[in-house]
């Protein structure tokens, strides 16, 4: 029987193991934490948001972004939906085609995984951190107290970002040792430092808001959701969705009344004087900033539709939700395995793929498993 070795138990290594198993594999997965799924259990503030009905390679950033459309077009939103399913759980998508499962909590999916891989008798070694990897006539993997052979290993370690959940990047070296690359690492799906005098005093401070990132006078894109003033700039889902593509210097342009028009604020703020002109339009603390800045009623309105930020940085990988850059894709076959070492396969993070916010992540970590699998 052949025998793979995982390594990484988040939800690239649990998909995989589930789907190999499930072929009739032995499947060991190893994972250098003391419980499986640890970010897993954490996704979608702890929610769970799965994957996305709005599928598409648009939403990823690549070196290949062929290679990506390929491997979602294989596993799309509702196959992703079937998989988890066929464990157990109903998952239900949003208004946003954000697709969640109907209890709305992420470490419940963690627990159909680990669930499943029991009931499948896959091998599962906790705080197994793999240090060596090489080949000769098997694959032999050893790290602090243990080694182990297999026919086919599995790189899902993820990526750099987050930390605490284990992904600190030593992984690549791994990769390494076998010849490949790793494209430059960046944090993605951050908050983002904005100059401190348009935030200060705002810290706490979330509204629902559309956020357009500009560069150059440039629109790159736009997105409606929360927005969370921080001491040092502005974090929440619109946010994040932007930090895929905003960088050092772009200006941020908000809109803190989405809904409302030029012409029913110019009313309802009507004469009105002093700090207390925007009571029930928006946060008071917020409305006092902008009164203060504000050049008279008309400059006060234009601040309202479109408060300016600009970029100063991304936070760190500590406080990322995912890492940009990686192993590229070019270096793998269609299934995902290395072009330079025949039985070494990827899937997830550890790619040179990321998604927008909105469960786009954890589907590549899904859709690149089921290739993986498929491959095997």
């Amino acid at each position: 029987m052949k025998k793979i070795a995982i390594i990484g138990g988040g939800a690239a290594g649990l998909s995989c193991a589930v789907m190999s198993a499930r072929k009739g594999y032995s499947v060991t997965l190893l994972e250098r934490g003391a419980r499986l799924g640890s970010k897993l259990s954490a996704t979608g503030n702890g929610q769970g948001n799965v994957t996305n009905l709005d599928m598409s390679a648009s939403r990823y950033f690549s070196d290949d972004p062929l290679r990506v459309s390929d491997v979602i077009a294989r596993f799309g939103a509702q196959d992703a939906i079937g998989f988890l399913e066929s464990m157990g759980g109903i998952f239900l998508p949003d208004g946003r085609g954000r697709v969640y499962p109907a209890g709305r909590q992420a470490s419940a999916v963690t627990d159909l995984f680990r669930r499943e891989t029991e009931h499948l008798g896959v091998r599962v070694m906790l705080g197994a951190r793999v240090t060596s990897l090489s080949r000769r006539k098997r694959f032999e993997l050893s790290g602090d107290g243990f080694s182990e052979e297999a026919d086919v290993v599995v790189l899902a370690a993820g990526g750099k970002a987050a930390a605490n959940f284990g992904t600190d990047g030593t992984a690549y070296a791994l990769a390494q040792s076998f010849g490949h690359t790793v494209a430059p690492l960046s944090p993605a799906l951050v908050q983002l430092r904005c100059d401190r005098e348009s935030v200060r005093g705002l810290k706490g401070i979330r509204t629902e808001a559309v956020l357009r990132v500009l560069r150059g006078g440039k629109e790159l894109c736009r997105y409606r959701g929360d927005v969370l003033f921080t001491d040092a700039g502005v974090s929440g889902d619109a946010v994040f969705r932007a930090s895929s593509y905003a960088e050092k210097g772009d200006k941020l342009l908000v809109d803190l009344l989405p809904d409302v028009s030029e012409a029913r604020l110019r009313a309802a703020i009507g004469e009105a004087r002093g700090e207390d002109c925007l009571l029930c339009l928006v946060n008071n603390g917020l409305g006092r900033m902008l009164y203060r800045k504000a050049d008279g009623k008309e400059g006060l309105i234009s601040l309202l539709k479109s408060y300016p930020l600009t970029v100063e940085g991304k936070l760190g990988f500590e406080r990322a939700q995912v890492t940009r850059g990686g192993i590229p894709l070019k270096e793998t076959d269609g299934d995902l395995m290395s072009l330079k070492r025949s039985g070494l396969y990827f899937a997830g993070e550890i790619l040179n793929a990321d998604g927008e916010c909105g469960g786009y992540n954890l589907h590549w970590a899904f859709a690149s498993a089921h290739c993986v699998a498929e491959g095997i």
